[in-house]
């Protein structure tokens, strides 16, 4: 199976992570398919450097690969699997959820 996930490059204690493509078989740091990004979770600034290359994201989700939970929410980070799910519904989703008031039962019955 094909696999979504981080790979650590980088000093000692100034981590560096790839999010790459590879089989779950090989070890983390072992042999892998191709780069789709990188990030460095202690850069300066609120939530450190990400950069995803969107389209071969895209490309790999739709031809089966699964991420693994932390690249996942890199990924919903970057917004990737957001425009993904706006795309294959055919619209644009609103930024945050808007509230549903819910009714009591007196106003329900009245």
């Amino acid at each position: 199976m094909v696999k979504i996930r981080l790979r650590r490059v980088g000093r000692k204690k100034a981590p560096t992570y790839r999010l790459i493509i590879a089989d779950s078989q090989s070890p983390r740091d072992g042999k892998f398919i191709e780069i789709i990004g990188q990030y460095t979770p202690r850069e300066k600034g609120g939530q450190g450097g990400l950069q995803v290359n969107e389209e071969r994201a895209n490309y790999w989700l739709g031809v089966g690969a699964q991420p693994t939970d932390t690249a996942r929410s890199l990924l919903r980070k970057a917004g990737v699997l957001k425009r993904r799910h706006e795309m294959r519904l055919g619209r644009s989703l609103s930024e945050k959820a808007v509230p549903i008031s819910e009714k009591t039962g007196e106003e329900a019955a009245g």
